[in-house]
């Protein structure tokens, strides 16, 4: 495709910039009359008057005699420190810098099987205001570094025993980068022998809870440690998976409410943001269950020799056909084919070819005779064929292959054989999973591809009229503040696409301009593309684009 000259490329964007420029001059030197340009010429900013017009445009028709009466910006609210209403086992707000030595306990361990440069547990952790802060002046604990083994953990006020009121565990988390590979659980350490110096991934634990995410597999673990009443073995018993997707959970930068309640029931519930992703009973929903079958497979029991598992056999009675023959073949030669006219059976289809000459170091006594390479013989080019002619193969209409009896249902089947069901030696009867291993301690132990985790306001409670005041002084205040954030970035671009619009109902030029400021750069890329011999099909796409922008700026101009 020939591209256009250097002279002309030029040309048309000096042209283009040239108009683009007299229209800007157009809208600052234009009409003096015009209250709309005149607010902007002597203020910087729309006069009173033009802003009420632009609101009453905005709304619809509003009466001359009303006054607007603007709203001023809404200021983030100032953070204040929440308060336990009630009792609460552990309460962690973050609110001073200080605490993460006072109070936190960084580990000193060393991961076992890791390598020696990723082994230890040198993770960052900070505590400081959020990059994006809903609250002015609010803390948090933050994951600062990546590709390392982070583990903080802390003491409970009391250690919490499982006798009969509801658990309740409640934190925030926020993925201020999003996540590739990391996660954001919290484990509730077993009271026992508790070492929170050298806490590592070994360290028992009662209850592992929160969110997880690598790659596509997002997860919200609920993971308890139960204790074989019989043996006294530990084995980990996961829920269910939640119902519905979680993935905004992991993606949209926002603080999110992770809480836990196990209640004496066995029941259990999980929420995030108030909403219930996950429930179910710890004697019905977990994987493997609590309680081991009653009876188990046999293992020493053995097939009979004479237990006949066939279904289907074949039918004994069933004789072959007289006139089946087995002798036929599958194909059969094609009798009525013809040879081909000009058909060469006297030339090969390859040939020695003849401009080919044995290499100079060629040893005929170590490399043996030297033959030329084949070549397609060029005599066979234009014929339909060449060398000895065969028929072709057809498929013979007599073969039927060879004969077997049809299957019909065995008279003798037994069924699939399984051996025989036992007591289970290992069985035992927990009732009550409910009363787990009493809690000493709480702990992040986390490896993270992705920093700045975002942890805040740790409840441990149980008490529901606690977790609910709690939550009113902490997550609704943020959540709130972060809604009306998104719903501002909204109305400032509603805001912003209504006076673009009002001006150009009194100026009907700026729609050229809106149009060129759309119109300019798909010309520039597509001259770009043309003069480096690009693919044709970009440039159709960018034009095709081209009136769908256009017409969206026309549709702006009438709301």
């Amino acid at each position: 495709m020939k591209t256009p000259s250097m002279f002309l490329r030029k040309s048309l964007l000096i042209f283009l910039l040239l108009a683009l420029c007299t229209s800007f001059v157009r809208a600052v030197e234009g009409d003096k009359d015009n209250d709309y340009f005149t607010g902007i010429k002597e203020g910087g900013d729309l006069d009173d008057e033009a802003d009420d017009d632009i609101e009453k445009h905005i709304e619809g028709d509003v009466s001359e005699e009303e006054e607007k009466v603007e709203e001023p910006p809404v200021e983030r609210p100032l953070y204040t420190k929440p308060k336990v209403v009630g009792f609460a086992y552990f309460a962690e707000p973050f609110h001073n810098e200080k605490d993460l030595d006072k109070k936190w306990i960084l580990s000193q361990a060393r991961k076992e099987g890791a390598e020696d440069s990723i082994a230890k547990y040198d993770g960052r952790w900070s505590i400081e205001e959020p990059d994006v802060n809903p609250l002015k002046g609010d803390l948090a604990l933050i994951l600062k570094s990546k590709a390392k083994h982070h583990a903080i953990s802390c003491k409970l006020q009391k250690p919490y025993d499982f006798v009969g009121k509801p658990f309740i565990i409640q934190y925030e988390v926020k993925f201020q980068n999003g996540i590739e590979c990391g996660g954001a659980y919290v484990k509730l350490l077993s009271k026992d022998n508790l070492d929170l110096l050298h806490f590592h991934d070994k360290t028992s634990y009662t209850i592992m809870f929160g969110p997880d995410k690598c790659g596509l597999d997002y997860k919200l673990h609920f993971i308890f440690r139960h204790k074989n009443p019989k043996t006294g073995e530990i084995t980990e018993k996961h829920a269910k998976k939640p119902t519905g997707s979680i993935e905004s959970y992991f993606t949209d930068k926002k603080t999110h409410l992770y809480q836990l309640i196990v209640n004496p029931d066995n029941t259990f519930k999980i929420s995030v943001d108030g909403t219930v992703v996950n429930e179910g009973n710890l004697l019905e929903d977990m994987t493997p269950p609590v309680n081991p079958a009653k009876e188990i497979e046999d293992n020493k029991d053995q097939k009979p020799g004479d237990w006949d598992d066939r279904e289907k056999i074949a039918d004994p009675d069933a004789v072959k056909p007289d006139d089946w023959d087995e002798e036929q073949p599958e194909k059969i030669t094609d009798e009525d084919a013809v040879k081909p006219s000009g058909w060469l059976d006297e030339e090969p289809e390859d040939i020695p070819d003849p401009d080919a000459e044995k290499p100079a170091d060629w040893d005929d006594d170590m490399d043996g005779e030297w033959e030329a390479p084949l070549i397609s013989n060029p005599k066979c080019a234009d014929a339909p064929g060449c060398g000895e002619w065969k028929p072709g193969m057809i498929d013979n209409p007599k073969y039927k292959g060879k004969w077997r009896p049809p299957m019909i249902d065995n008279p003798n089947y037994q069924g699939i054989w399984k051996p025989r069901m036992i007591p289970n030696p290992d069985y035992f009867e927990d009732l009550n999973p409910y009363q787990m291993i009493p809690i000493g301690a709480v702990g992040l132990e986390l490896w993270s591809m992705t920093d700045s985790i975002m942890f805040d306001n740790i409840l441990i409670t149980d008490n529901l009229a606690t977790t609910t005041k709690w939550t009113e002084d902490t997550f609704a205040l943020k959540q709130a503040q972060e809604k009306s954030s998104i719903s501002g970035e909204s109305n400032y671009f509603m805001m912003l696409m209504s006076k673009l619009s009002f001006a150009a109902e009194d100026n009907p030029w700026l729609i050229v301009t809106y149009g060129m400021i759309i119109v300019i750069p798909i010309i520039l890329m597509s001259l770009y593309i043309i003069s480096r011999g690009g693919n044709q099909e970009v440039v159709y796409v960018l034009w095709l684009h081209c009136p769908v922008f256009s017409l969206l700026v026309a549709v702006v101009a009438q709301v």
